[in-house]
């Protein structure tokens, strides 16, 4: 039984790391200059695959994430700086194409709008919990004779 256990776990850690990322980057999008390549992809892993959201247009297979990277293939073939390609493709289809968005502007408040909702439901909590400590004590009297009569005759009917 523990060398069954041995060698499936064997199994699924070669797995693993045999299964890294697939990247889409076909061989006819591929520059002849090595340099620009390096460029090219590492422009390629910061940009957002706009089909699939989650993924850079390096790592995607879409459709639009191959006509992406070709057209950062040709903004560095035409002489373009990596900040260029990026402003770009940003100018085209907004920050949502940058897998890391910036946080100048009005991209602060959002960065900010998570922390500041905690720190208010904190306060939020402990004065709750507060004013709960300082409320006085409601002794519980029971019910009075006319209620007690009345609650029996409802019992008993």
């Amino acid at each position: 039984m523990k060398h069954l256990v041995l060698i499936l776990t064997l199994l699924l850690s070669a797995t693993f790391v045999t299964t890294g990322p697939a990247w889409a980057v076909l061989p006819d999008e591929v520059l002849d200059d090595p340099v620009l390549e390096e460029r090219a992809r590492e422009i390629s892993k910061g940009l957002r695959c706009l089909v699939c959201q989650n993924e850079s247009i390096d790592e995607s297979n879409a459709p639009l994430a191959r006509d992406l990277r070709i057209v950062v293939r040709e903004r560095l073939v035409a002489g373009d700086t990596n900040e260029e390609v990026v402003e770009f493709i940003v100018e085209r289809y907004g920050e949502f194409a940058l897998l890391n968005p910036t946080t100048d502007g009005w991209n602060q408040l959002l960065w900010w709008a998570g922390p500041a909702m905690f720190l208010i439901a904190l306060l939020m909590g402990a004065l709750y919990v507060r004013g709960r400590a300082s409320a006085p004590v409601v002794e519980d009297k029971g019910l009075s004779d006319s209620e007690q009569e009345r609650l029996n005759k409802i019992l008993n009917d």
